[in-house]
């Protein structure tokens, strides 16, 4: 295309598409994408890029596989849609639903499928209020979320995400609601003394429920490795003290894998490192690895019976147009059996440690604050004015934002949470691609807020 093209497209955009988190000063210059290839995208100037945060942090087998494109065309051809409500089904979405309870934690035993992650902690927020209802409990339906949390935009999903930038301007929120601070090492507040993060992250859990009365708490949920908000990675003592808080106080833990699913980790699952099982995990793009739109929830048997046993005029009353899109299905099929051919958890694993301890290099530079990473392929970068103590930058010197500009201008495209600097890239990427990634984040940096520690 020719650079006439490109002006037009881009004057085309910005009066006709609106984007998501969308304001016109933050789209004055975009980047149109044309093209991918395993780790790296394209632009329309013909730029190239490693894609530093896998698509939207779900592209995992990389771009440009020409298999998922196979398996949507032949999905197409023989049957591209058809209603999933109960009384009907397809053959990709029973084999899909099939395979990811076997891939799943083992007490998980049954999916419902849906069209993205917000709508998938939308269902589960509904499932565990059904779900105590169906127990008997019916004033059992508050959630607790975590501060930094993202699990989407919708409106249950908007009042669970812990992040109050994207309440402001759409309030009030869905009443109940309320939240607890997550297991944030470099900046949690409250440890007692000789108490870990863990530990009193944990503690925090529970003083809320007792706090709101157990007889009123549907479930916590919570992200094994929280992802939009800044990568944090929990002490490896606090999701097993969770889970013995949720069961204690029969509250259901509803883990958000929509980020931290398929491989992501250097597991399939994340909750896996820690050895804990939730009641419902809910998931999304690394599914189809973004192919096409896939989520869904999975939810322990015992959650299954309950939905199998209520009166009729009791029964589990929702429902999406696209659940079990059996081309969706199809693709997602695909991917899983490109992960598990590849053996992508392993990679994942490998190649995390490799950028991870890359990024460890980077505690040279005065204003890197914290490195956030080693549970595979995914990995947070904390900027700050003051390592000692700890002291952010004004949000107007917007040092993150410069930040990626640089990292733009030298062939790195990632997302920024403030001055934390996010990192997920696609499974597939290379040895040599890391050490680039790594090599231009210290460049970037260094270019914006120079100095050595």
């Amino acid at each position: 295309m020719t650079t006439l093209n490109a002006a037009e497209l881009v004057k085309d955009d910005q009066a006709h598409l609106i984007h998501s988190l969308h304001h016109p000063l933050d789209h004055a210059e975009p980047l149109i994408y044309v093209e991918g290839k395993g780790a790296v995208v394209k632009d329309i100037q013909g730029k190239e890029y490693i894609d530093g945060l896998a698509g939207l942090w779900n592209v995992a087998v990389g771009h440009g596989r020409e298999e998922l494109a196979r398996a949507a065309s032949e999905q197409m051809k023989t049957l591209a849609y058809f209603s999933g409500y109960v009384g009907s089904s397809n053959v990709p979405a029973i084999r899909l639903a099939t395979r990811l309870v076997e891939l799943a934690y083992k007490n998980l035993t049954a999916v419902f499928f849906t069209c993205g992650g917000a709508e998938s902690n939308e269902s589960a927020f509904k499932t565990a209020r059904f779900y105590w209802k169906a127990k008997g409990k019916p004033e059992k339906g508050k959630i607790i979320a975590r501060e930094n949390a993202y699990h989407g935009v919708t409106g249950q999903a908007m009042s669970a995400t812990g992040m109050p930038l994207y309440w402001k301007m759409f309030e009030p929120r869905v009443p109940g609601f309320v939240h607890i601070q997550a297991p944030y090492p470099y900046r949690f507040q409250g440890a007692r003394p000789g108490e870990g993060v863990g530990q009193a992250a944990a503690r925090e859990l529970e003083e809320k429920i007792l706090a709101e009365g157990p007889e009123t708490v549907a479930a916590f949920i919570a992200e094994p490795i929280i992802g939009g908000g800044g990568v944090i990675v929990p002490p490896d003592d606090y999701f097993p003290r969770v889970r013995e808080i949720c069961t204690r106080h029969q509250v259901l833990f509803i883990a958000d894998e929509v980020i931290t699913g398929f491989c992501r980790t250097g597991q399939w699952f994340a909750l896996t490192h820690w050895g804990v099982e939730p009641d419902i995990m809910t998931f999304a793009k690394a599914v189809t690895s973004g192919y096409l739109p896939l989520g869904g929830i999975i939810v322990s048997a015992e959650i299954k019976a309950a939905m199998d046993s209520v009166r009729y005029e009791d029964r589990w009353m929702h429902a999406y147009t696209y659940s079990a899109n059996p081309t969706c299905c199809a693709v997602a099929l695909a991917n899983l059996e490109i992960m598990e051919r590849e053996r992508l958890w392993e990679r994942s694993a490998r190649l995390g440690a490799r950028l991870y301890e890359g990024f460890l290099g980077l505690l040279d530079l005065a204003h890197v604050g914290d490195v956030r990473g080693g549970r595979g392929l995914l990995a947070g970068v904390e900027l700050t004015a003051d390592r000692a103590t700890k002291a952010p930058f004004p949000p107007g010197e917007k040092v993150g934002e410069r930040v990626k500009r640089e990292m733009e201008k030298r062939g790195v495209v990632t997302r920024i949470r403030g001055d934390v600097l996010l990192f997920a890239p696609p499974l597939v990427i290379t040895e040599a691609q890391v050490d680039r990634l790594v090599e231009v984040v210290r460049e970037a940096v260094q270019a914006v807020v120079p100095g050595k520690a």
